[in-house]
């Protein structure tokens, strides 16, 4: 693997640089391409291994693309993680081509149980969100621990278990914590419209149900149509849905346009759901993004 990745290194340099390469592939590498998810690896690898994550902070998962340079980093990587499920729609060839090259990839969400939507354009199909469910996060910490352990060279695997296991005691208390924080809601105010399907986790988890998304999809590259829109608007009357949620990262326009046409009585709130903050936001981490989302959640619903 190391000698593999350091010829193609230094040819890609000689080409960038006109025959003198510089590289610093004797250092192992892990590329994550969703910004949670790299959170949670640089949580896992600390000091044992660089790791690269591709998705921009406050970006959509959905759509964010890769530069040529960024895609040979993920060619040339000890390992590559990534969401998987369908999510990352712009990097998936990328994530193929290094599998191609043999670098050892693991798509984490085909391996938390993925659940299915349950309606929407997307009905049957895994949903990749699984964050929203620290539950699951928890096995996600734990595999990935197990893959830097067998495909990073060089790294002390005893360091790497010990960072995922207090790590993932982390996200067990931030479990307990939702949990109770939202039992406090009645169960008839736990109701949740969003910009498109992204908290089926969530809800399955914590005991919430989804009533609808403006989006009725698993993806912000679809569009509603006026009877999707329509149908939105009967539930959120018939369940009196106080808000509805909007991903940080999408223009909030389409919610706050279906609220003033229909002239309904709703918040519009901003959630980080799909992706987090830079270090000045709301969400620099996945811990502090469920903890932001969760009071965004219990206030949205409180009003």
């Amino acid at each position: 693997m190391r000698a593999r990745r350091l010829l193609a290194t230094l040819a890609v340099g000689a080409l960038l640089t006109g025959g003198a390469a510089c590289t610093s592939a004797d250092e192992s590498r892990i590329v994550v391409t969703t910004n949670i998810l790299g959170d949670v690896v640089t949580e896992i690898a600390g000091e044992e291994a660089e790791v690269s994550v591709l998705m921009k902070p406050n970006a959509d998962p959905h759509s964010f693309a890769v530069s040529a340079r960024e895609a040979h980093t993920m060619q040339t990587a000890d390992l590559v993680v990534y969401n998987g499920l369908g999510l990352e729609e712009g990097v998936l060839r990328h994530v193929e081509a290094a599998k191609a090259e043999r670098v050892p990839t693991v798509e984490v969400g085909t391996r938390i149980d993925p659940m299915e939507y349950e309606d929407g354009d997307a009905a049957g199909l895994p949903d990749p969100h699984f964050w929203t469910d620290p539950a699951r996060m928890v096995t996600a910490v734990r595999l990935l621990a197990d893959a830097i352990v067998e495909h990073v060279d060089g790294v002390d695997a005893r360091v790497v278990r010990e960072r995922a296991e207090a790590y993932a005691k982390n996200v067990g208390g931030l479990d307990a914590d939702l949990a109770r924080r939202f039992a406090a809601i009645p169960s008839e105010r736990r109701v949740l419209v969003t910009n498109h399907h992204v908290f089926g986790y969530l809800a399955d988890r914590y005991g919430f149900r989804v009533i609808g998304a403006i989006i009725p999809s698993g993806t912000t590259l679809a569009s509603p149509s006026s009877s999707d829109l329509a149908s939105l608007v009967t539930a959120i009357r018939t369940h009196r849905v106080p808000a509805i949620f909007v991903d940080t990262s999408q223009p909030a326009k389409l919610a706050e346009v279906l609220v003033s046409e229909a002239g309904i009585s709703v918040e519009v709130t901003a959630l980080y759901s799909e992706s987090l903050s830079d270090a000045d936001g709301g969400a620099p981490s996945y811990l502090a993004m469920m903890r932001f989302n969760t009071e965004a959640i219990i206030d949205g619903l409180s009003a």
